[in-house]
């Protein structure tokens, strides 16, 4: 049979041989035709050996087979992704009709040199070319065509469902739980690549994660995975570390356990003593898949990605979510940008799970520099912050400390800063009144410097209490009017109700000016002005002397 040209070709010329496989065992050697299509760049053909009928597959090619042989090199993607769907074809019906051999594989050349009968002889052959079949699709995973890859994932995902349902080990005992782990694992091993960015893949890979099934054996292969990888290199790249944050990521529990379960390979009858059907083990699971992860050195910009799910996506799900303590106070301990984003799981730790850290107030007493109003993570340090300091048992001398540093600091913020700062303050004056001695201090005009150590870093030696809230009243000389009116409001008796900072967090400077833009002007403007007559402005000074504006 000669193959035409082009992908139409390509496509009768491997359906003919799908067919001829399919039809006769005698035309087995055609699977080789249909697997040389799957060969990646310069790779030799997998599978040598004798075939069922004894010959041997490295000589001339066109003495084993009638028909014309198809290019073993081919990159065309058109005609590797035919090959891809005849091999899924041809596999499927081979695993439907049971015409693989079913138990520990024997070697090849022991079964076909031996005095076994020719159906299992035939058996097998097939399950080695099978194998040898999923090996190539693996490495399609690879492959610089997204249309490849996505297809060579699919098809590898249908093997899974099949072996499944038709499964190609025996069962250890009656009722025993069969998954095809060996072929899933290679699966997941091929998505969490070292070199190949693969996230788009894995976007593809997300709709099987919703089957219960799927999500438990793709989280012990994951932990399984990271935890060879970081044993076998000394610097792990980041690209593996990127591809497996995204798959450990797309990985979601149900909150509670559901009676019915979505299994991705259909059984007859669910067993209550299979693990994969119970939550609590999907948590131990989970636990225990991102506890691997996170134990390593990760790359700086993953701690900022898995810092921003922790609090969502990872802790309400954990077995125990107290053993994340290490990580996140290491990662508190970070500084800057990092350390904010820690502060989502440590609260969640202190409130929900009685987590004592002693020196928590005083670490984020830290945290308070000036680029605390310029970083990305702003909003959600100001609401943690909030709700933190919203306890009335706190002591005054620890309040006062925040809002004075905070003043301090709101001397040089930005205008969207200021606006949601000043009231952050008047707030924290409303929940403890033993702190409104700031505004009105007893000796403040006897104070002649301010006793206050905006760098002693610990809140009860920096003398808040001691000193009084100026910066407040030398905002209320702003520039901006909305600012020089949020200052003044600490001149008036602070009304009982706090006002919310919720609409105020996400403010930006855009914002302000899109505002301000559509404002009315209600006073009328000057249109003459007296001009000025020298460099300074004034007649007779010294430099309207021996300088001119010209």
């Amino acid at each position: 049979m000669e193959r035409g040209p082009g992908p139409d070709g390509a496509r009768r010329a491997l359906g003919c041989l799908l067919e001829a496989v399919l039809a006769s065992r005698g035309e087995a050697n055609a699977v080789f035709d249909i697997l040389a299509v799957l060969q990646v760049g310069a790779r030799a053909a997998e599978g040598v050996g004798e075939g069922p009928r004894g010959s041997r597959e490295g000589g001339s090619r066109a003495e084993q087979s009638p028909q014309a042989r198809l290019s073993p090199q081919s990159e065309d993607s058109e005609e590797i992704r035919e090959a891809v769907r005849a091999c899924g074809r041809l596999f499927a019906a081979l695993l439907e009709r049971g015409e693989l051999f079913v138990g520990r594989l024997p070697s090849e050349d022991s079964v076909l040199a031996g005095s076994q009968g020719a159906t299992r002889k035939y058996k097998v052959w097939m399950r080695h070319r099978y194998h040898s079949c999923c090996n190539r699709l693996r490495e399609l995973l690879a492959h610089s065509s997204f249309e490849v890859k996505e297809l060579a994932l699919s098809t590898l995902m249908r093997f899974v469902q099949l072996e499944g349902v038709h499964p190609l080990e025996k069962p250890k005992w009656d009722g025993c739980y069969l998954f095809p782990h060996q072929l899933f694992k290679a699966v997941v091993e091929g998505l969490l690549s070292l070199e190949d960015d693969c996230s788009l893949l894995l976007s593809q890979f997300r709709e099987y994660l919703e089957h219960d099934d799927i999500r438990y054996h793709t989280m012990q292969a994951a932990t399984d995975i990271v935890v060879r990888v970081a044993n076998r290199y000394l610097e792990v790249p980041f690209t593996f570390w990127n591809n497996a944050f995204t798959l450990l990521s797309a990985v979601s529990l149900p909150r509670q356990e559901c009676n019915t379960s979505s299994f991705y390979v259909k059984h007859a009858k669910l067993s209550q003593t299979w693990k994969v059907v119970h939550l609590k083990e999907h948590r131990k699971a989970f636990q225990l898949m991102w506890l691997g992860f996170l134990k390593h050195e990760l790359p700086l910009g993953l701690y900022k990605k898995v810092l921003v799910i922790m609090h969502d996506s990872i802790l309400p799900h954990l077995a125990q979510p107290s053993l994340m303590i290490d990580f996140l106070t290491r990662a508190y301990d970070m500084g800057g940008a990092i350390s904010l984003l820690a502060l989502n799981g440590l609260f969640i730790l202190i409130h929900q799970h009685n987590l004592e850290y002693p020196d928590f107030y005083r670490k984020l007493y830290g945290l308070l520099d000036p680029s605390i109003f310029h970083v990305k993570y702003r909003a959600r340090f100001f609401h943690l912050a909030d709700l933190f300091l919203s306890s009335s048992h706190l002591p005054a001398y620890l309040v006062a400390a925040f809002a004075k540093r905070l003043s301090r600091l709101a001397l040089t913020a930005p205008p969207e800063a200021l606006l949601m700062v000043l009231p952050f303050i008047c707030n924290l004056l409303r929940r403890h009144p033993a702190c409104r001695v700031l505004v009105h201090h007893p000796l403040g005009h006897e104070l002649d410097s301010d006793p206050f150590d905006p760098e002693e870093g610990n809140p009860a030696e920096s003398r808040a209490l001691e000193s009084s809230l100026w910066e407040l009243q030398a905002l209320q000389q702003h520039y901006h009017p909305e600012v020089s009116q949020a200052a003044s409001v600490i001149n008036q008796a602070l009304s009982v109700s706090e006002i919310s900072i919720a609409p105020l967090l996400e403010l930006t400077a855009f914002e302000i000016f899109e505002r301000n833009l559509k404002k009315k002007c209600q006073e009328s403007v000057p249109l003459q002005f007296i001009p000025a007559q020298g460099l300074l402005g004034l007649q007779d000074d010294l430099c309207a002397q021996h300088f001119t504006l010209s």
